[in-house]
This record gives C-alpha cells, structure tokens and sequence, in this order.
C-alpha cells in the first residue's frame, strides 16, 4: 500500500495574496457591521450619540476578524482568498478545525502581526516552514494540488 505524500506549504507570497483578497471582504464587513451598531446606537441614544465608542468600534472589528476566518477555517478550513488561491488550513492532528483552534490561529496572528511581523517571517527560518501562530494553534496550511481538466471528447464521436 502506498502512502499518501504529504502536501507543500505555500509560499508566504501566495499566503500574502490570499490574505489580500480577504482583507478587502473583512473591510466590507467591518463597514457592514458598524454601520448596524452606529444605527442602533443612535437610535438607542434618540439622536444624541452620532459616533460609535472607540470600546465598541475596536469590538466591532474583532468580533468581524475572528467570526470571519474562524466560520471559514471550521466549516472547509479555506478563506474565499485561500480557496482562490488553492491554500487549505488542516489540524495538525488530522480531522476538522475545532473553534478553540480557530480562535487561537487568530489571536496568534495578531500576535505575529503585533510583533512587527516576525511571526508571518518566521515562516522564511522554520524548518518547518510554518508561521509560530501554526504552532500556537495545532495548525498548519497546506497548497493543494491544481485540479486536472477533464476533457471530453466531441459530441457525436
């Protein structure tokens, strides 16, 4: 029986461009979002309160961040970014993201991304080529491979 290769990690390029895409979902999300929670605050305000809290805003845009890529990376484990440009996210263990893992992946990046990036280029120096919020979170992405086109042969052969 032969074993099942395992599949490359993408490039941080490609994973740079996947998150491109999905930051300009995550913008239109977030504008989504507190557009609601402006009108309900002005409505429930009567008229007084024309700006949200910088509290409520910042809590605005984490509950989008992490409901976003946790609700993708659980139910497929792909982004629309990521699926776009064939990356996958898997649990270490094998099997389906559970939200712990999800939440934790995110907070990870934050703290990647908060670190001046270091975690995003740690990728360039691990042996492992993964990122440290792979490690935090029992993570990792994978490149899947292209899909083959079938062709079908001419109607009427």
């Amino acid at each position: 029986m032969q074993e099942a290769t395992p599949l490359p990690s993408p490039s941080l390029l490609r994973h740079l461009m996947a998150m491109v895409y999905d930051a300009l979902l995550v913008i239109a999300l977030i504008f989504v979002a507190s557009a609601i929670v402006l009108g309900l605050t002005f409505w429930l305000s009567g008229g007084e309160r024309e700006v949200l809290p910088p509290v409520l805003e910042q809590g605005v845009i984490v509950v989008c961040l992490f409901g976003f890529y946790s609700a993708f990376w659980i139910k497929s484990g792909q982004t629309l970014g990521m699926q776009a440009w064939r990356i996958q996210l898997v649990s270490d263990g094998g099997g389906k993201l559970t939200l712990r893992q999800a939440l934790m992946r995110c907070a990870g990046a934050t703290l990647s991304l908060a670190c001046a990036g270091l975690g995003y280029l740690w990728k360039l120096v691990d042996r492992n080529e993964r990122y440290w919020h792979d490690y935090i979170s029992a993570t990792h992405l994978v490149l899947l491979p292209r899909r083959s086109r079938d062709k079908k042969p001419p109607a009427g052969d």
